[in-house]
């Protein structure tokens, strides 16, 4: 039995060791790369859907709804 633990300590020690000299880390800064990338296009996309709104369609509304009930007749 203790053959066995000392066996399973020795081999989680090597994986650790063996994962901390590991330097790349490239997967966790590509997936930060990718989330950063999709957050400013994202708000690109809001605040261009934004200015849309405000300037064009919703004055437009506002005209044909004033429109459609001032009814003088």
């Amino acid at each position: 039995m203790k053959r066995k633990i000392n066996a399973k300590m020795i081999q989680i020690r090597t994986k650790v060791i063996r994962i901390m000299a590991d330097k790349r880390g490239e997967g966790f800064v590509d997936t930060a790369v990718k989330i950063l990338i999709s957050v400013v296009i994202g708000a690109l996309l809001l605040a261009g859907l934004y200015a849309l709104f405000n300037d064009s369609i919703l004055p437009e509304l506002q005209n044909r709804i004033h429109q459609m009930f001032s009814y003088s007749g």
